[in-house]
C-alpha cells in the first residue's frame, strides 16, 4: 500500500451536485445469473438518461473485458472483482453521476464493503453517498429455466466450476432497499418500482406534467 500520497482538496461534492443539477449515488443490482439484473439495469439507465440524468451502467461486458480481465471466478477473484467495481461506482457517484452496477456479487460481506465505501465517502463535510441495493429475486428453478447462455446446463454437467447457485453459494440480501421479482413483474414495472423509490427518497425528481 502506498504511503507517500496525500489527499488533495478540490471541488466539493455539494458544489458538483449543484453545478450538474443532480445528485450522484449507486444502485447495486444483485441476484442469480439469468435473474434479469442487466435487463432491468439497462432499461433503468435508458429511463434515467431520458429524464436528463447522467447515469452509467457497469456490468460484466465493460468490466470483465477491461479493468478486471485479469480476474477469474475463484472466491478470491470474485472478492477483488467486487472491490474494484465498488471503488469505480463510488467515483462515478462522487462525480454526481448515477452508477448502476449489475453483478451477481454473491457474498454479503463483499456487498457490505461496497456499501461501507459509500457510507464512509463523506469528505470535507459532504454527506455520505447513497447506496441502494436492489435484489433481483427469482427462484433458482426459474433462473435455470431461462438459462439464456446455457450456463446452468454446463454447471450441472460439471463443465463450469464455482458457478453461483450450483457449485458456489449465493448469499441473498437480508435487508435490501428494493426487492424485485422479475418472474412476477415486467421490465417496465421493475423500473417503475425503482424510480418510485428514488423519487420518494428525493434522489431524483420526476418531470412535471401539464
Amino acid at each position: 500500500m502506498a504511503t507517500n500520497i496525500t489527499w488533495h482538496p478540490s471541488l466539493s461534492r455539494h458544489e458538483r451536485n449543484e453545478l450538474r443539477g443532480q445528485r450522484g449515488f449507486t444502485i447495486w443490482f444483485t441476484g442469480l445469473s439469468a435473474s434479469g439484473k442487466s435487463t432491468v439495469a439497462t432499461a433503468l439507465e435508458q429511463h434515467l438518461l431520458h429524464l436528463g440524468l447522467a447515469s452509467y451502467r457497469l456490468d460484466g461486458d465493460n468490466v470483465r473485458f477491461g479493468l478486471n480481465k485479469d480476474l477469474g471466478f475463484s472466491e478470491k477473484d470474485r472478492n477483488e472483482n467486487i472491490r474494484r467495481i465498488a471503488e469505480v461506482a463510488k467515483l462515478f457517484a462522487d462525480s454526481s453521476t448515477i452508477a448502476l452496477t449489475s453483478f451477481i456479487s454473491p457474498y454479503r460481506a463483499d456487498r457490505q464493503i461496497a456499501r461501507d465505501l459509500h457510507i464512509n465517502a463523506s469528505v470535507a463535510g459532504d454527506d455520505a453517498l447513497p447506496f441502494i441495493e436492489v435484489f433481483v429475486d427469482i427462484p433458482l428453478a426459474e433462473a435455470e429455466k431461462r438459462d439464456p447462455k446455457g450456463l446452468y446446463k454446463k454447471a450441472r454437467a460439471g463443465q463450469i466450476k464455482d458457478f453461483t447457485g450450483i457449485s458456489a453459494p449465493y448469499e441473498a440480501p437480508e435487508s435490501p432497499e428494493i426487492s424485485i421479482r422479475t418472474d412476477q413483474l415486467s421490465v417496465e414495472e421493475s423500473v417503475q418500482k425503482i424510480v418510485d423509490y428514488l423519487t420518494e427518497k428525493g434522489l431524483i425528481s420526476q418531470p412535471k406534467t401539464a
